[in-house]
């Protein structure tokens, strides 16, 4: 129940944790869970969360603590089988005897999202005791305080349970309603560290100090800037020298075949369709190119920013957005151009060659 707990509560760290360029085109594709933090728990266990919360109220007589603890113990057993789907498209799932969190990127180093796990159960597990502590000072039996706090727990962490499609729309609307935060780009889930909350957190356990959490912050929007500003040059490099001059070339090669056509005195019907991929090629060719111009002007220009976070954030609206324009015309060509004059190795070569 405090894994639940804690991460309802530190939903937004826990993203921040998986947060980077790489991640961004990942999360919510291909097997990768979305951006929104949720728990997938199973059948079983959901009954006996249920369970809980609908027998724990009030004061107990005795008779009532011996029941409820002969079903508690009889469910428990229930929960250390795979005995779920273990639904992949959650982000956070437990698979029958443990928790799984999913939604970190393939080349991440995971000692960063395990500390912040670590970090957050302990903050849990401390406030846990507390507050079972405080109750007993009240008068309330060990074993019930627990109960009543468990239960305290299972109602203010259920936003965070989700058994469903992650990958739907509707989970995604479903999400927004119950409070949940989906930040689908790195800067702005890296604002978590940036709050009082989370530099106390990391103080408090005598992780960080709140100036150790802001270079840290500014760290990783570096690092995050020039991922993206790498991967922006590359792109410009490979559209420039990899993809216009073998679609120039087999469009000159076209033109050729037009201009013999007409020495030899055939009708324009006879060439219709030679002009018509001319003409496509050529709309792709100068989408490419001013777009890439486009690109490096913006990235520019954003290189002009002080702010780390304002920089970052103009990277990922301004100049990532010329990615997929770039990548759609030069996705176009490479369905047009000859094989034999296309230098990169297509996508049906890379699923397909033996």
């Amino acid at each position: 129940m405090n894994v639940l707990k804690a991460v309802h509560d530190h939903a937004d760290l826990l993203r921040a944790s998986i947060a980077s360029s790489n991640n961004d085109h990942r999360l919510g594709a291909n097997e990768a869970p979305p951006a929104i933090i949720s728990i997938f728990v199973g059948k079983y266990l959901t009954d006996v969360l249920n369970e809980v919360e609908e027998r724990v109220t009030g004061k107990f007589s005795e008779q009532d603590e011996v029941i409820l603890k002969m079903d508690i113990h009889k469910n428990i057993p229930e929960l250390l089988m795979d005995n779920t789907d273990r639904n992949r498209t959650s982000p956070f799932a437990f698979t029958g005897n443990k928790f799984e969190f999913r939604a970190v990127g393939s080349s991440a180093n995971c000692a960063w999202p395990m500390t912040i796990l670590n970090t957050i159960m302990a903050d849990t597990l401390i406030n846990f005791k507390k507050e079972v502590e405080t109750l007993i000072e009240k008068g309330e039996k060990k074993e019930i305080a627990i109960l009543h706090v468990i239960r305290k727990y299972i109602t203010e962490s259920k936003n965070i349970r989700f058994e469903g499609d992650n990958y739907s729309e509707a989970w995604a609307k479903e999400a927004e309603q119950r409070g949940l935060s989906n930040f689908k780009d790195t800067p702005r889930a890296l604002d978590v560290f940036g709050k009082e909350i989370t530099k106390d957190l990391f103080k408090n356990h005598g992780i960080f100090t709140h100036i150790e959490t802001e270079a840290r912050h500014e760290i990783m929007l570096e690092e995050y800037v020039k991922k993206v500003q790498i991967e922006a040059r590359l792109m410009g490099y490979l559209a420039s020298n990899s993809i216009l001059p073998p679609s120039i070339n087999y469009q000159n090669t076209l033109i050729e075949n037009i201009k013999g056509l007409k020495e030899i005195g055939l009708s324009p019907e006879a060439y219709r369709s030679q002009l018509e991929i001319v003409e496509v090629i050529s709309k792709h060719i100068n989408s490419i190119s001013d777009n890439v111009e486009k690109m490096i002007a913006t990235r520019k220009k954003a290189n002009e920013i002080t702010d780390m976070h304002a920089r970052a954030v103009a990277y990922c609206d301004e100049v990532k957005p010329f990615f997929e324009i770039i990548r759609y015309h030069a996705d176009k060509l490479e369905l047009i151009v000859d094989d034999a004059l296309w230098t990169l190795p297509k996508y049906r070569e890379m699923l397909f060659l033996r």
